[in-house]
């Protein structure tokens, strides 16, 4: 029996030492009993050879003791083996180790215990809090002073803003005052109608434009178109006469013919007195309407000097911002002597005059001292002026006024009668292969009424 409980002692302790292994596989099982086997048959044979006949008289459940004691030792020592061989495979290869299922002890938990966590498994990011720079100070360390946004800067945004604002309305008022006036239609109505003086007309409309794309000025605009007798000076009033009463109305509008309102110099005082008080008039209406009005003065080289003062004192600077606001044009043939000169003698160069701005220009350039100093000798209210000479017209112009004329009086337009009817005009001796006429369209009304 002291046998027995010695084994039974020693069976407990491996049972401690072989506790962290508890499956097999069935090769190993099959290993183990061929173990097992070979381990009986040696047993019997040193109990077949032993001296002590008393080990033959073990009962059956001493042996089964013994075997499985003898079973834990060769499975334990076998599975030592294999987990050192498939440790060193892994290594080289990379395999999963085979490792038994931890049973339960009471021992502490180490760190190899616990399973590691895969690293495929993402990791939220600490935010960092940003550190403040400090700066080295005598009084110690301290943040940097904040950048703070000054309320001045938002003020100049809301000044650029309204100025901004401010330009945008006064280009839309000017476009808005523009339109009141209706030039685009002024300007096809005289191209229509006015044949010759295409240069004229277009120096005249930039002056228009520039004028009436505001409503307060600092001094009245004052035109005058000179040229010799024919050439459209007369109409040309009309048309701008006829324009300017459908857009800003029959009242605003002033055509003061010097002949006919005033043809005896005796009465030019009291005609001057009657004409300032109708200006007066016409210009107080036109600030209540917030319109600029026309006045057209015809047949200006008839007109009388106390007239002109009168007119001189309305163009002042110094009156008040009413009489400022205005359109004067004069009409007349002052300085006609010195166009047909310069025409006549330089007709190589001014054969574009009617067609061409660029060549009008050059033909104002020329001319425009000329007439100028000629005019200041009868008056200083032309030294304000903007000065237009207007060129003869050749015998081509002539014939276009006879075929609307003709158009207009309902005959048929047959270009061998108009042909016939320009010849009868006296023209100037041919210069350059152009005629031009002395009396230009004038006569053209009487010929057709003739027909």
């Amino acid at each position: 029996m002291h046998f027995l409980g010695k084994h039974l002692s020693q069976m407990e302790i491996s049972d401690q030492d072989s506790s962290a292994s508890a499956s097999q596989t069935e090769g190993e099982l099959e290993m183990d009993e061929e173990m097992d086997g070979d381990m009986e048959g040696e047993r019997d044979k040193k109990h077949m050879g032993s001296p002590n006949p008393s080990l033959s008289t073990y009962t059956t459940t001493l042996r089964a003791v013994i075997r499985i004691k003898m079973k834990y030792q060769a499975m334990k020592k076998r599975r030592q083996e294999l987990a050192m061989s498939l440790g060193g495979a892994k290594a080289l290869t990379g395999a999963p180790t085979r490792t038994s299922p931890k049973i339960f002890t009471f021992d502490s938990p180490t760190l190899s215990s616990f399973p590691t966590l895969p690293s495929s498994i993402p990791q939220k990011r600490k935010r960092r809090k940003k550190k403040r720079v400090l700066f080295p100070n005598s009084r110690g360390a301290r943040a940097p002073p904040k950048q703070e946004h000054s309320p001045v800067k938002y003020c100049l945004y809301l000044l650029l803003a309204i100025v901004f604002i401010q330009v945008y309305n006064a280009i839309e008022n000017l476009d808005d005052h523009v339109l009141r006036y209706d030039l685009d239609g002024l300007e096809k109505t005289l191209r229509r109608e006015v044949f010759g003086q295409q240069g004229a007309v277009g120096a005249l409309l930039s002056h228009l434009k520039e004028y009436l794309s505001t409503y307060i000025h600092n001094k009245p605009l004052l035109v005058t178109l000179q040229g010799p007798t024919g050439v459209g000076k007369s109409h040309l009033g009309r048309l701008l006469s006829g324009h300017f009463r459908s857009v800003v109305g029959e009242t605003l509008v002033l055509q003061y013919y010097v002949l006919h309102h005033c043809p005896q110099e005796a009465d030019a005082l009291h005609c001057a007195r009657n004409l300032t008080a109708l200006i007066s008039k016409t210009v107080n209406r036109a600030v209540e309407e917030e319109k600029i009005p026309l006045f057209i003065f015809d047949e200006v080289e008839h007109i009388h000097k106390e007239i002109l003062d009168a007119l001189w004192q309305l163009l002042a600077s110094k009156q008040s911002n009413e009489y400022l606001n205005a359109i004067y044009m004069f009409l007349s043939n002052l300085g006609h002597a010195h166009i047909t000169k310069h025409m006549l003698h330089n007709s190589s160069s001014v054969f574009m005059v009617t067609s061409a701005s660029g060549h009008y220009s050059k033909f104002v350039k020329e001319l425009a001292p000329i007439l100028r100093s000629t005019l200041e000798m009868l008056h200083p209210l032309w030294t304000e002026a903007e000065i237009l000479p207007l060129g003869l017209l050749e015998k081509g112009h002539v014939m276009e006024c006879f075929l609307d004329e003709i158009t207009r009086e309902g005959f048929y337009p047959d270009h061998t009668n108009i042909e016939r009817l320009a010849d009868e005009i006296e023209y100037y001796p041919e210069v350059g292969g152009r005629k031009y006429s002395r009396t230009g369209c004038k006569q053209v009304v009487a010929k057709v009424n003739l027909l």
